[in-house]
């Protein structure tokens, strides 16, 4: 099964509106075709009930285009400052990640080693993406978390998500009254 990259949602919650928006585009000038048309032929013998439907139904239709045309601008200009939160969120998770592993002195090697297991990747999938071995990456690991005041991969990775977390209110659901 293939995952569809995040990058690409905005786009594809757009289809479904951006396609019935033309659907309704395409309809109303039908319709508003036909209804002139017919205007011009009927014009001799008077004005009928089905000129008037196919009027009724081409200014709704015109109506929904307006109201989906603008829905689809909010929908986007919403995505938009969303994909915008997310990118600012990621450089400062990026940031943040290259500020402890400056504090912690890391190696470039156990940068890397260590954004790997913040990643989730055991011992076996580091040294394979590496092409080192496993007893050193068990090392640099070890070295890692000892800089880092932890033991396991599980603690150092609690590490960012808590400096991620709002720092806990006087009344906190952690300690309830």
């Amino acid at each position: 099964m293939r995952l569809i990259p995040l990058r690409s949602w905005p786009s594809l919650l757009l289809a479904g509106p951006i396609a019935i928006l033309a659907l309704q585009t395409v309809a109303a000038v039908y319709f508003l075709i036909d209804g002139v048309d017919d205007m011009i032929i009927g014009a001799r013998s008077g004005f009928s009930i089905g000129v008037a439907m196919e009027c009724i139904v081409a200014i709704a239709l015109l109506g929904g285009i307006v109201i989906v045309a603008r829905h689809v601008r909010r929908i986007s200009d919403e995505l938009g400052r969303k994909d915008r939160a997310l990118a600012d969120a990621r450089g400062a998770l990026a940031e943040h990640i290259s500020l402890r592993f400056g504090e912690w002195n890391l190696t470039p090697g156990e940068g890397e080693v260590a954004l790997f297991a913040l990643k989730g990747c055991d011992v076996a999938e580091i040294a394979r993406i590496r092409g080192a071995a496993a007893g050193t990456v068990r090392s640099q690991l070890s070295q890692i978390y000892a800089k880092a005041g932890v033991s396991s991969q599980a603690m150092f990775v609690s590490l960012f998500i808590e400096d991620l977390l709002d720092p806990p209110s006087s009344s906190s659901a952690l300690n309830p009254a």
